[in-house]
């Protein structure tokens, strides 16, 4: 009697390790696996070895799961015909207590703990069901040559060995924002931003055309001496009257040491220092313009029009910003930058020439991004004027107000932040 209950027992226990290892290795990090593998973790190795057979093991978990359910019924309903005699509710009510027994304890509970564990749980199962998959092969051979035979009179194709194709930068994207719990969170954010440089272009992280720093030939050389003296960037375009006019980069620690040697300088001096300008088309992805950068061995690229007009300077300190975030820098730009901010009334007061990008990642907003690159451009295209007056405009859930328009374009502009909206 205590024989059978115990053999009742160990098939229950049997069969719910099987529908949990089962669950476990369908659920088990496989990337992880593989990373735990390369360091040489037998048992990740054992596992990896099984995902490798996915038809054999589901054919080895169905067939083990089945024979003991199978046992485990006739052996419950040789035990209740034992006790209470061969009656036909004896029989039924024994059949389906024990399948009642075996939905919850070898069914649903084991598979809930194997999806929820399942890295705790594969590891040490793979060591169980290895040897057995190797031991049931000469079975697993015979069930699937009626498997096969019935598939193909269905024509469908039996399907060998299941490969895993590469994953896309989209899929590889999903995998680091839904399983990155692990790495810290400016490591991800750099990964998450190298993602994007394929997505976004040279012209939305240049420095445009009219906040470009640069050095006219054409000017006397006294000026072009204190602009050498007061500049904040290591290389200049340098340009003879109209900077479409390229003649070249100039560097500016050469022409420093320059100023030091000769006391009668004159253009010649300088335009002798020059190297050749590097030029980049503007709807060139950001990531082909580090390449770009790369192969040529260059820092600095001008941004050109399809027409071949400057529209911006492109450095390599400019991507590399964009992947890890803004340097320190003494630059007025940056001083401009680290003002982003809210203030206690929910303002802000930005420049017009300010870039969209950059406000939407400092102040969490969601200008459209498809069109003009700044707050002025994003402004005259939707009032289709420069206005004369103060004017408030509502861009998605922002207020955005002109409070100076001087010239031909909007030069400072206020944000009003949004209010946040509560759950109904």
């Amino acid at each position: 009697m205590w024989a059978q209950f115990a053999a009742l027992s160990f098939l229950i226990l049997a069969s719910a390790f099987f529908a949990m290892a089962e669950t476990a290795l369908m659920a088990a990090n496989r990337f992880r696996l593989r990373h735990q593998a390369k360091r040489g973790s037998r048992r990740a190795i054992a596992t990896l070895w099984l995902l490798e057979r996915t038809e054999q093991l589901l054919s080895l978990v169905l067939v083990a799961n089945t024979l003991i359910n199978a046992m485990a019924i006739a052996l419950a309903t040789a035990i209740a015909i034992t006790q209470f005699g061969l009656e036909e509710h004896v029989i039924a009510l024994s059949t389906v207590a024990t399948v009642f027994v075996l939905i919850v304890l070898a069914e649903i509970s084991p598979k809930i703990v194997g999806a929820r564990y399942a890295d705790q749980i594969v590891l040490p199962a793979s060591f169980v069901l290895r040897p057995l998959l190797s031991v049931s092969k000469p079975l697993l051979w015979f069930v699937h040559l009626f498997v096969n035979t019935l598939l193909r009179l269905f024509r469908v194709k039996p399907t060998g060995q299941v490969q895993e194709g590469p994953l896309s930068a989209d899929e590889l994207r999903s995998v680091l924002l839904e399983n990155g719990s692990f790495i810290p969170k400016q490591h991800k954010s750099i990964l998450l931003n190298l993602f994007d440089l394929d997505t976004i272009s040279v012209e939305d992280i240049m420095t445009p055309r009219a906040q470009v720093e640069a050095l006219d030939f054409s000017l006397p050389v006294a000026e072009i001496k204190a602009q050498l003296t007061t500049c904040f960037h290591n290389k200049l375009p340098v340009h003879e009257g109209e900077i479409n006019q390229v003649s070249g980069v100039l560097h500016v620690r050469k022409a420093i040491a320059l100023l030091n040697e000769e006391d009668e300088l004159t253009v010649e001096h300088f335009r002798a220092l020059l190297s050749a300008p590097f030029f980049i088309p503007q709807d060139t992805p950001a990531f082909a313009a580090l390449q770009n950068l790369q192969e040529n061995k260059e820092r600095l690229a001008l941004v050109v029009d399809e027409y071949g007009e400057v529209q911006g300077v492109l450095t390599l300190d400019d991507i590399i910003e964009e992947m890890i975030g803004e340097f320190t820098t003494s630059t007025p730009s940056a001083a401009r930058a680290d003002s982003f901010a809210w203030d206690a009334q929910g303002e802000c007061l930005l420049e017009g020439s300010t870039a969209l990008r950059d406000i939407n990642k400092r102040l969490g907003l969601n200008f459209p991004l498809d069109g003009p690159k700044t707050l002025n451009g994003m402004l005259l295209e939707i009032l289709q004027d420069i206005p004369d007056a103060p004017i408030s405009v509502k861009v998605g859930a922002c207020v955005v107000e002109v409070v100076q328009a001087q010239d031909q374009a909007i030069k400072v502009v206020k944000l009003r932040r949004p209010e946040p909206r509560h759950a109904e």
